[in-house]
């Protein structure tokens, strides 16, 4: 066991005064006294068009600061095809496309990016990857005396493992754990996240779990026999359905492996992720989808969502299968099994197709809708984004405001109350 907050005893983060403070009570609502408002510059390099659960939360936080907390000002930084100045409070930086990269474009010039960053003149800058915009990030609060947070979205370690075998993972492991040392304070989505850094050496590690839009994913968006009158399936057909990235730590030859052992009456509905598979039987492939609400409607139209990842840094799309009304299969490792447990779903003991296949079957034996209907309660109870994002305001209150957030007023507490009302729709 470990605590899930690591913090740096000393009082300024690490030893850095910083320049501008500012009243904690513009990031819990209220209106600011003065023309200026704190400004909030968010980089990555994870921002392409097939990007998953990083992209979404960006695109999440700029929503629902601009509804929530209007007294904050938010730009979003990200690669792309050539520099553009700010449009609608994101700016793109001219970035190399990578071959066989899914999109993704990598900085030539960190030193460009920390220019760009700098001349943006935010308050706070929040990292999104440890690779080049990071690095510019740190660069840029170093300059301009400004908090870094650094958001552990990603274990390239484990990752380094996975691809390059186990001599690779330790020189990894120390260059990421010497990166994120360097941000006056680290955010991990999960707890398996957090531990992997504090396992590293990171001493100053805080937990927020990612959100969902919980009126965008609704078990309202069902239309099974849609579905399976369009993949050409009978109406009693178990549906279990994936979409994420076409990674090779999704794990999909496991749920190939998996369906291949159930066989009728289920099928599987692989989203994005099967792109470089071998047709098979009881499968679907489906290419990426852009749109969310088509992504919407294929979820909760299924009977259940599966997930082979044992090593998920924290797994968004789950929340978003869970938010449709669905049941969860999964690994009972890594940080899925943070927000899975037999209440709203059913836990396989490894990645592996017969512990997957046993798992799935051991839900079908319940009562799965539910199960599903209790996957709902939870996402919509713990898990939307408002939930995300009113820790992270107290975390920018600390950082920006100088110290630990205030105490909360009557018009805090109302606010909060509006909140809650309106959780999931950023």
């Amino acid at each position: 066991m470990f605590d899930l907050e690591f913090r740096d005893p000393s009082p300024a983060f690490g030893g850095r005064a910083f320049g501008r403070r500012w009243s904690p009570g513009v990031w819990f609502g209220e209106a600011s006294e003065t023309a200026s408002r704190p400004h909030i510059v968010d980089t990555t390099m994870l921002f392409a068009p097939k990007s998953g659960g990083v992209k979404r939360y960006l695109l999440a936080k700029r929503a629902w600061l601009a509804q929530a907390r209007p007294g904050v000002r938010h730009t979003l930084v990200v690669p792309g095809e050539e520099t553009c100045p700010t449009r609608q409070g994101v700016v793109t930086i001219a970035a190399a496309r990578l071959p066989f990269g899914d999109g993704y474009r990598y900085p030539a010039s960190i030193r460009i990016w920390a220019d760009q960053l700098v001349a943006l003149q935010p308050d706070m800058i929040e990292a999104g990857d440890p690779y080049g915009p990071g690095h510019a990030a740190l660069d840029a609060g170093e300059r301009l005396g400004v908090p870094v947070v650094g958001f552990c979205h990603t274990d390239p370690a484990a990752l380094a493992r996975l691809h390059l075998g186990e001599w690779a993972e330790p020189p990894v492991r120390r260059r990421w754990a010497q990166f994120f040392r360097r941000f006056d304070q680290v955010v991990a989505p999960s707890r398996h996240i957090a531990e992997r850094l504090h396992q590293a050496g990171v001493p100053n590690v805080r937990v927020q779990p990612l959100g969902v839009d919980t009126e965008r994913f609704h078990p309202e968006n069902a239309d099974p026999a849609s579905l399976r009158r369009h993949l050409g399936l009978k109406p009693d057909t178990r549906v279990l359905i994936f979409a994420g990235r076409a990674a090779r730590e999704k794990n999909v030859d496991v749920l190939l492996e998996t369906i291949g052992r159930l066989g009728a009456p289920y099928h599987l509905v692989l989203v994005g992720a099967g792109a470089f598979a071998k047709p098979q039987a009881h499968t679907t492939f489906i290419d990426f989808q852009r749109d969310t609400a088509t992504v919407a409607r294929l979820l909760a139209s299924a009977d259940a969502f599966v997930h082979a990842n044992d090593k998920e840094p924290f797994g968004l799309i789950a929340l978003e299968a869970m938010a449709s009304g669905l049941p969860i299969v999964c690994v009972k490792t890594g940080g899925l099994s943070e927000i899975v447990d037999a209440e709203v779903g059913q836990l396989a003991e490894r990645a592996t197709a017969g512990a997957m296949a046993e798992a799935v079957e051991a839900l079908f034996a319940r009562d799965h809708h539910a199960i599903g209907a209790a996957a709902r309660a939870r996402a919509v109870e713990r898990h939307g984004w408002a939930h995300t994002f009113e820790g992270l305001s107290r975390l920018y209150a600390e950082l920006c405001g100088g110290g630990a957030p205030m105490a909360v007023t009557a018009l805090q507490a109302a606010s909060a109350l509006r909140l809650n009302l309106i959780a999931g729709r950023a």
